[in-house]
């Protein structure tokens, strides 16, 4: 796997820094050719991933570190979002549309990340934490039939 561009975020599970990892991770993408409307579903499905890790992962305490970093490699953007917090107990049930744990929330935050993304792996562990890991393909060139990178 040849690695183009990588990098890596550690902060506070402040609901202040869902804003600050969309940007992050924006910023980062926008050297690979992804048109605004990818580059707005990526936002959405972090802003989703890092707002679970904060509300459900860490119960919204503000004590936690949600690690987010990215990658550049062979023909994807891969990002990953992970927590040290209370995990999920039941993650099939979590994936579910509706059954988030907060009832202020519509519970729709996986749906999202799997809709606006390629790929959506998720590993937790009770007690542990959870680490979700978003991939998005590079746009396919329309002359070339290839990606952006070839």
């Amino acid at each position: 796997m040849k690695i183009r561009n990588r990098m890596k975020l550690e902060f506070m599970s402040c609901s202040e820094n869902v804003g600050l990892a969309r940007v992050a991770v924006a910023a980062f993408a926008s050297g690979v050719d992804f048109n605004l409307s990818d580059l707005e579903e990526i936002k959405v499905a972090v802003s989703e991933a890092v707002s679970n890790a904060i509300i459900h992962g860490y119960e919204g305490a503000a004590t936690g570190v949600v690690t987010l970093s990215a990658l550049l490699s062979d023909g994807s953007l891969e990002i990953e979002v992970e927590d040290a917090g209370q995990g999920i107990a039941d993650l099939e049930q979590a994936m579910l549309p509706g059954n988030g744990s907060d009832p202020e929330r519509l519970g729709l935050g996986f749906v999202f990340m799997k809709s606006f993304m390629d790929d959506v792996d998720v590993w937790t562990e009770v007690g542990r934490g959870t680490r979700v890991k978003l991939i998005k393909s590079f746009p396919v060139s329309e002359n070339s039939g290839k990606t952006a990178e070839n």
